[in-house]
């Protein structure tokens, strides 16, 4: 691949086998109404009709384009929803990402490197608390691109799946094809790997000194070891609607499983060096509902997070209510642990528990799907990427 996103649009996924929700008859609209419509009708949606959906013109078509959104969730998924344990191995990194508190110029600190030991304990105890699958995520560290770090990755991997009998996702950054076929053969269900965003010119202000092209062609080798891929972009750090809509033409180039959307946050403790900051209050949060809910109506059969990560469990709501299907981020307190965007936020006080975000799921009409309704969706994607 080169990195250019295409408008061809590709077959639509393998349906999850849920009870489908029942449909509401639908008056005949036009304007925004029939531009939902069309999305529901899984009709593909060009560029211009994509930048329409994430623009909404006011508070009416705001909640119509939410509406829809669940509306789509609740054809494929009924009211289910999952549930992910998230593990930082490592705030190490070499990267100097400007969106990121843990980048290399940046004074953050504690830093720290979990043993293997640690993070099996913390994955028992996510398992126990009713999660459907390990996140294992880490910094590029320094050892990144060694054969023995991505061989204790995987041995990492094994181990996590072994004793917990929970899928595991990683998280490692930009790595080799060898790593990847390593991390699939040591039996990780996904690679997690974000592009942030997909035009070339504002990654290289995002992601400085990285290659855009190898970011992107990594998920796709992740694909031909047998791994399920994560994609996802960030929003608040400077695009504009029409880099949203090419994001979500490349995600459906791509063929993610997992899409996530999720505002940038200016980090609360920064080192020497200029970040990035909302130009608009609020506006990173917006965009981030708007986009879960377009990438929702664009991929009615994805998995799409609400991320524990940016407002804690005070943000889980509207995520879930603009079309999110799995809520991330879920952090076992007195451990040790950080998160990515919020290193501290919710994580002491249990917020980041499922139990805290049980309530929430309940409160809107959904519920908790269990390990073996993700495997065998999970099994549907590998058959249909195969």
């Amino acid at each position: 691949m080169n990195g250019q996103a295409s408008d061809a649009a590709a077959p639509a996924p393998a349906r999850a086998p849920f009870p489908p929700a029942p449909r509401q008859p639908r008056r005949r609209a036009s304007g925004y109404a029939s531009l939902l419509g069309k999305a529901l009708a899984r009709l593909p949606l060009d560029l211009g009709e994509t930048c329409r959906l994430l623009k909404p013109a006011d508070g009416g078509e705001r909640e119509a384009l939410f509406a829809a959104a669940r509306e789509a969730r609740g054809r494929v998924w009924g009211d289910r929803v999952f549930a992910y344990g998230f593990l930082y191995l490592s705030t190490f990194c070499r990267n100097d990402c400007r969106f990121c508190a843990w980048r290399s110029s940046n004074g953050a600190e504690p830093r720290y490197r979990k043993t293997p030991e640690e993070i099996v304990s913390a994955s028992l105890a996510l398992a126990g608390d009713g999660v459907s699958l390990i996140d294992l995520t880490t910094g590029e560290d320094t050892e990144t691109d060694s054969p023995s770090y991505a061989a204790s990755l995987a041995d990492l991997i094994r181990d996590v799946k072994r004793k917990t009998g929970l899928p595991v996702m990683i998280s490692p950054g930009l790595v080799s094809g060898r790593a990847l076929r390593l991390f699939a053969e040591a039996g990780a269900l996904f690679y997690a790997c974000y592009q942030e965003t997909h035009s070339p010119r504002l990654f290289s202000r995002l992601r400085s000194g990285q290659d855009y092209r190898a970011r992107w062609e990594a998920k796709f080798k992740a694909k031909r070891a047998g791994l399920l891929v994560e994609e996802g972009v960030l929003c608040g750090v400077g695009e504009t609607v029409r880099d949203l809509a090419l994001s979500i033409t490349a995600m459906r180039t791509l063929g993610a499983a997992q899409l996530r959307a999720m505002a940038f946050v200016p980090p609360v403790r920064e080192g020497p060096g200029p970040f990035l900051e909302d130009p608009v209050s609020g506006l990173a949060r917006e965009r981030e509902l708007l986009m879960i809910a377009a990438l929702r109506l664009s991929f009615p059969d994805a998995l799409i997070p609400a991320s524990l990560d940016v407002e804690g469990i005070a943000g889980l709501a509207p995520r879930l209510a603009s079309g999110a299907n799995v809520v991330t981020s879920l952090v076992p307190a007195d451990m040790g642990l950080a998160g990515v965007a919020q290193g501290s936020l919710d994580i002491q006080n249990r917020g980041r528990s499922l139990a805290s975000a049980l309530p929430v799921i309940s409160g809107l009409g959904l519920s908790l799907g269990t390990t073996d309704e993700y495997l065998l969706y999970a099994g549907l994607m590998k058959g249909a990427s195969a």
